[in-house]
């Protein structure tokens, strides 16, 4: 069985989005796995990343967040609650972000959480650089071989967030959730799970958003990822632009989705073998 964390965001504990939090934690839990919640209301989650986050900072006479950042992870310096949150994030070999759509996007609360906690040498300036290299970003990274999913509620109607709809479409709107931040740092990116006009299912569109979210769990780590591409697996050129041929008759988002007829997709003789962990799945490169 698997350790799964939910990062949860929402300020009203008789909310949709926390029904379906405390759903998703009973089906786990019953299906035999560990689950972690780290609910940032509850928990009172300081939101704004600032000066306060360093407890013995490097360069106290101005602010410079991500060299601080940097300089308390590698020495141990970091805040007991960001600390906490990586613990977490290490311990899981999935993650679930439950939050409502606000503005287009998360909650402050929980972007903060990002922001503090995907620390400089955890989540991002890691690997080494050189040639089309960029770091271990995008597909690689500290937290590779971990499963995430976004469980996030939306009080529009669906075709608000389709092809053509006033909204845009909804992969583009949670491009930067599900591409910059749960990609970057190496996770491998299920579809969402969503419920639109959250704010007036009644109890019939209760019944099929819970029996759909059991379903969705249960293929949690047998459904395929969203196939973006790798950006060390060869598609990208040495400034990190898609090289030409590629993302043919395809737009957004949609031009780092691996396609029909691109490059096979391959694992490293390392990745192979961390792939048979149970309950592991590791971003693939193109």
């Amino acid at each position: 069985m698997s350790n799964i964390l939910i990062v949860h965001a929402h300020p009203e504990p008789k909310s949709l989005t926390s029904a379906l939090k405390d759903l998703a934690v009973e089906t786990l839990t019953a299906r035999g796995h560990a689950v972690q919640v780290s609910d940032l209301y509850a928990m009172g989650w300081k939101a704004t990343a600032d000066g306060g986050d360093f407890i013995a900072p490097a360069h106290p006479e101005r602010l410079k967040y991500a060299s601080e950042s940097r300089h308390a992870f590698a020495n141990g310096t970091q805040t007991p609650d960001v600390e906490a949150e990586q613990q977490k994030l290490l311990w899981a070999d999935a993650v679930i972000l439950s939050f409502p759509l606000w503005w287009f996007g998360m909650p402050a609360i929980l972007k903060g959480w990002v922001d503090r906690v995907f620390a400089y040498g955890f989540a991002y300036g890691v690997g080494a650089h050189g040639g089309e290299r960029w770091g271990d970003r995008y597909g690689e990274g500290v937290l590779s071989g971990r499963r995430a999913m976004l469980l996030v509620n939306i009080g529009g109607r669906e075709p608000h967030y389709g092809e053509r709809g006033v909204n845009g479409r909804l992969d583009e709107i949670l491009w930067p959730i599900q591409h910059g931040v749960l990609f970057y740092p190496g996770m491998s990116v299920l579809p969402p799970f969503v419920t639109y006009q959250s704010d007036r299912l009644g109890e019939a569109g209760w019944q099929d958003a819970a029996a759909s979210l059991v379903r969705r769990l249960d293929g949690f780590f047998i459904d395929a990822p969203i196939p973006f591409r790798c950006q060390n697996g060869g598609h990208y050129d040495g400034q990190q632009v898609l090289k030409p041929g590629l993302g043919a008759g395809q737009t957004g988002a949609r031009l780092h989705l691996v396609q029909p007829g691109d490059p096979e997709q391959v694992l490293e003789p390392s990745e192979a073998l961390a792939a048979q962990e149970p309950g592991r799945r590791l971003a693939v490169k193109a």
